[in-house]
């Protein structure tokens, strides 16, 4: 597929099982075809939540002066099944892989994408079991390779440094990151794998509260009592999409904890360099952008307000786009018995 060309080739043999190119799969339609072949495109963004959001604002922010096509549609769509079961309130892989199936399968039908971008490291680690991986009909990245390609490139950039990975429970306990690291070579002394329970709903209800910042020093002291005697430099790795909303809090309690200057790292923009690059020439003196935001969910006013502060920033029209949501609960149904949650 074409997103593993460029800076991501050293990592294709990992990359295809996420990707869903398994053998007898067939081909994806390519994004980079689409943009030659017609002026109009559509992009899905999609998330278990809305960290997700920031990859949005990132591609409007940046798609309307490449050119790339006469105008994009750019819909992120919440992949949440209920506003009271995330997809780490379920045991069974299996049935994580079904609610995201229908939730693909509502994206396709209702959208007719030309690219899918899974933003978000929880759905990717399982994005290759799904039958919209298997069915290959449309372009679709995982953002965990991407993760995993950053980090690598980081730590050879900084031999002496040791990778922090903070995460949900879901992607650290999956060990997707570390499986493509040590198979790239990375040596498992130099990562370090922090789940962060909780802390995507405190930086929904607000990045920079007082919650927020106890929830992350609380974190990174517990990453920090893992690391091996020897100091060395740090690579924080935010692998969740929610996590960069709070980079100044992860920057200013490193410090305090004694690590001042550590390199933060991102992957979220990486996916919108990936769209400019697959976009390839400027065919338009401009990209025409919209911007909706879908949620089987409904997303309370709270949130809006706090997270469209930080969109705002970035994109007004992803920000404006939050706070006129449409709110679908007939998106995709899927039956989940008691029985299948955590308990």
């Amino acid at each position: 597929m074409s997103h593993l060309r460029g800076a991501f080739a050293v990592f294709t043999l990992a990359v295809l099982p996420l990707a869903g190119c398994a053998t007898g799969t067939k081909r994806a339609a390519s994004f980079a075809e689409a943009v030659k072949a017609r002026p109009d495109v559509t992009i899905v963004v999609t998330d278990s939540g809305l960290g997700g959001l920031s990859v949005v604002a990132d591609l409007a922010a940046r798609l309307p002066q490449s050119g790339i096509a006469r105008s994009a549609r750019v819909v992120f769509v919440n992949a949440l099944l209920d506003d009271a079961i995330g997809y780490n309130d379920l045991k069974d892989e299996a049935d994580k892989v079904r609610v995201f199936d229908a939730a693909l399968a509502a994206m396709e039908s209702r959208y007719r994408p030309d690219l899918v971008l899974v933003a978000c490291n929880t759905l990717s680690v399982f994005y290759e079991k799904t039958e919209h991986a298997r069915r290959g009909t449309t372009e679709t990245v995982s953002i965990v390779p991407m993760g995993a390609e950053l980090i690598e490139r980081t730590l050879k950039e900084t031999p002496d440094a040791t990778a922090m990975i903070f995460a949900t429970k879901g992607t650290i306990d999956s060990g997707a990151h570390r499986r493509l690291l040590l198979g790239n070579g990375v040596s498992g002394a130099r990562i370090v794998g922090q789940a962060c329970p909780k802390l995507t709903g405190a930086i929904e209800r607000g990045a920079h509260s007082e919650e927020t910042a106890g929830r992350i020093r609380g974190f990174v002291e517990e990453a920090i009592g893992s690391l091996p005697e020897k100091k060395g430099p740090l690579v924080v790795s935010l692998n969740c999409t929610h996590f960069g909303y709070a980079r100044p809090l992860w920057e200013e309690t490193f410090e305090k904890l004694g690590y001042p200057g550590v390199k933060v790292l991102d992957p979220n923009p990486l996916m919108t360099d990936l769209v400019l690059r697959e976009g390839g020439a400027k065919r338009y003196p401009e990209t025409k952008v919209t911007v909706e935001v879908v949620s089987k969910t409904p997303i309370t006013p709270d949130v809006k307000a706090a997270l469209g502060a930080l969109l705002r920033t970035t994109s007004p029209a992803t920000a404006d786009a939050l706070e006129k949501y449409t709110h679908a609960p007939d998106l995709f149904h899927v039956a989940i018995e008691p029985s299948a949650l955590v308990r």
